[in-house]
């Protein structure tokens, strides 16, 4: 799929198809997210799937968000920032950040790409999640996504905000181009 396209296409999804979907297509998508940019080439996530009934309850539990548990696969990513803050002092917390996300961000398109779908659940007890999935004390746990295939039921898209509502030239609110123009159209 063109890569615009992937983008646009991409979205949260709550409900899921009863059929498994491949977990081979998951293990791809994680793939995809140790290709992003890395403060010192030094790579702070981990990804976990999870496909256990019984610890997908847990998660879902642990994040008040029933529709997880309809999910057959989990995953989570984890992160750790050890390395990160040891060669950038206070800055590697916001590195480690910086990364997971982008790796998040891949990690999506790359199951948009393959048929998938998922939704990222950032609200969750971060205590019970890390409990159940056996993670360090000091690791932080980025987020959860539960993933399946898509349903027939047709979901609406949600419209986005418009380009000239988050871009400004130069300074801060500043929403004109020198020459004095104003963004009508970004060319495909």
């Amino acid at each position: 799929m063109e890569f615009k396209s992937l983008i646009k296409k991409r979205q949260s999804i709550r409900r899921y198809s009863t059929s498994k979907p491949d977990w081979r297509k998951i293990i791809k998508a994680i793939d995809a997210a140790r290709y992003v940019p890395l403060a010192g080439n030094i790579m702070n996530f981990k990804f976990i799937l999870i496909s256990d009934e019984k610890e997908i309850q847990k998660l879902a539990d642990a994040s008040q968000q029933g529709f997880v548990k309809d999910a057959q696969y989990v995953v989570a990513v984890i992160s750790d920032d050890s390395k990160l803050t040891q060669s950038y002092d206070e800055r590697g917390e916001k590195f480690a950040r910086q990364q997971s996300g982008a790796a998040i961000q891949n990690f999506l398109i790359a199951l948009t790409d393959l048929g998938l779908v998922t939704c990222w659940v950032g609200y969750f007890d971060e205590q019970d999640i890390k409990h159940t999935l056996k993670v360090p004390a000091d690791h932080t746990v980025e987020a959860i996504f539960p993933i399946g295939r898509p349903t027939k039921v047709k979901t609406s898209e949600k419209r986005k905000t418009d380009l000239n509502n988050i871009l400004y030239f130069d300074k801060w609110k500043n929403k004109y181009m020198e020459p004095r123009s104003k963004l009508t159209r970004v060319a495909d």
